[in-house]
């Protein structure tokens, strides 16, 4: 038990400081702005995308998505090679610890990103290819229809309890894999509180506007 904890720990750490590898202020600082004073003031690739254009959000989406999905494949499959539910049960706390950092990073005054990018790498790693298929062509559909990045990324949250229901019900880590996953949930939902007002009030940002 004890080891499982101070395991547990580790994960959490080593995920908050790839968390905190910020790819839009760096993305920024290239453009030569601090992107925390542009547009909606947000460390995330939707940001990026419309204050510096495309190459920008795609840049910030694809740093995001491998400081993710480095570490979780190496806990998975080296760390961790030949236990495959155990290695899943980790590989998701330190998803969230990259999730935390990502979100709340310490040398930027805990104001990061919203962790969707994260969150969908989080999935990349751990989730069936169905539930990727699936809810990626949910996101596509929703967002093209609504023009609502923010609608599209609350939907996207849901995902990993999802998975988790549909596939490891009979896993002894069950309990323990759909508690964390709901977490990030949770923080999805939470970061998100002030899209979720402007969404219910109708006045929400939608994707190729500035303002």
């Amino acid at each position: 038990m004890l080891h499982t904890v101070i395991f547990i720990g580790l994960c959490l750490m080593v995920g908050y400081l790839c968390g905190c590898i910020s790819t839009a202020y760096f993305v920024g600082k290239m453009h030569h702005i601090d992107i925390r004073k542009e547009g909606s003031g947000n460390l995330g690739s939707t940001n990026a995308l419309r204050t510096l254009g495309v190459k920008a959000g795609l840049l910030t989406f694809l740093g995001d998505i491998l400081k993710t999905l480095i570490p979780i494949l190496v806990l998975r499959f080296v760390i961790c090679a030949g236990h495959e539910e155990e290695g899943l049960f980790y590989a998701l706390w330190l998803g969230l610890g990259t999730v935390l950092g990502h979100n709340f990073p310490f040398w930027l005054h805990f104001k990061g990103g919203k962790g969707i990018a994260v969150t969908a790498a989080v999935i990349l790693a751990l989730a069936h290819w169905q539930v990727m298929v699936i809810g990626l062509t949910v996101f596509v559909v929703i967002v093209f229809i609504t023009r609502y990045v923010s609608l599209g990324s609350l939907i996207v949250a849901f995902y990993l309890p999802v998975n988790f229901l549909i596939w490891y019900q009979s896993s002894p880590y069950f309990y323990a894999m759909l508690g964390v996953s709901l977490v990030y949930t949770f923080l999805a939902f939470f970061q998100h509180r002030t899209n979720i007002v402007r969404l219910l009030h109708g006045n929400e940002r939608k994707i190729g506007k500035k303002n």
